[in-house]
């Protein structure tokens, strides 16, 4: 499992290790963002010993490129040091991997969606099973509180560090974390538990829309007829051009370049008539009969 040694994954780990005694394995990204960085590592050593847990140390440059945020930088970064420990020797016969987000992180993950105009799939936040690189991942703490794992580690005399970045206000997920979480605390004390509810809908209407979208892809093609497209309701022409960019092309479109789209595809009712827009990272054409994608 992935360690940061921090509280919420060194209670995972915890629980791994005394549920699962001996088949357990921590891996530690070490970032080299801040100067405390060490202090992580240590940590990570003293309570893998004491847990009796093997631990892998891998060792990134996290810094964001131009036009990269931090956050995103340091959890590519990170997931990609646990995909090359999983591909190695170290990793060889590693079933699964677990990940220690909680509750508090799933509202966060939805504050910072809604923010964003988000539809149901970023309304369905982080989801609890995955598959990647062949591995299921978990994410078994989804409806815990952060508190009551920090309470359970005092019970059990765990010790854990607190990462000095988690305090800096100039991220907007900690400012969400100190400010808004202990207002819906006060207003709703609950909030938790239903927004970790409201997450599990959206997902299974997300499934749907996915579901959907493969089988109205299945139906135009690939690439899409336009013609065929233009049977579909702009409702499921959406929905299937943005699964066809996704699955396909491994780009999100805008909303604003999805609506324009939906435009140009509406009016495309002569041969002559030509579709070019910027979409994601590349552009949607018309070739013949038929929209493809190319990539700027």
């Amino acid at each position: 499992m992935a360690f940061s040694g921090g509280a919420d994954s060194t209670a995972l780990l915890a629980a791994c290790a005394q549920r699962w005694p001996g088949q357990v394995q921590a891996v530690h990204v070490h970032h080299g963002l801040q100067a405390a960085a060490e202090d992580f590592v240590a940590q990570c050593h003293a309570v893998c010993q004491r847990l009796d847990v093997p631990l892998a140390v891998r060792y990134v440059n996290a810094h964001a490129k131009p036009g990269q945020s931090p956050e995103d930088a340091a959890r590519r970064a990170r997931y990609g040091a646990l995909d090359d420990f999983l591909a190695s020797s170290e990793g060889r016969g590693i079933a699964s991997v677990a990940l220690a987000h909680h509750a508090d992180d799933q509202v966060e993950t939805m504050l910072l969606a809604l923010s964003r105009g988000t539809g149901v799939a970023g309304m369905a936040g982080m989801p609890y099973r995955w598959l990647r690189g062949g591995l299921p991942w978990f994410r078994p703490l989804l409806s815990v509180p952060g508190e009551d794992l920090r309470e359970w580690l005092k019970e059990h005399a765990l010790g854990w560090i607190e990462d000095p970045s988690n305090s800096d206000s100039r991220y907007t997920r900690n400012r969400i974390r100190s400010q808004l979480l202990p207002a819906l605390q006060s207003v709703f004390p609950a909030f938790r538990e239903t927004f970790v509810r409201s997450s599990a809908h959206a997902a299974e209407a997300d499934m749907l829309l996915r579901e959907l979208a493969a089988e109205d892809l299945a139906h135009i093609g690939t690439p899409p007829s336009i013609q065929r497209l233009q049977q579909l309701s702009r409702q499921r022409q959406s929905n299937v051009l943005r699964h066809w960019l996704v699955s396909l092309h491994q780009t999100t479109p805008a909303a604003v370049q999805l609506a324009e789209l939906l435009r140009q595809i509406a009016t495309c009712t002569t041969r002559g008539h030509k579709i070019s827009i910027k979409v994601g990272r590349g552009f949607v054409e018309r070739e013949g009969p038929l929209l493809i994608w190319r990539e700027a």
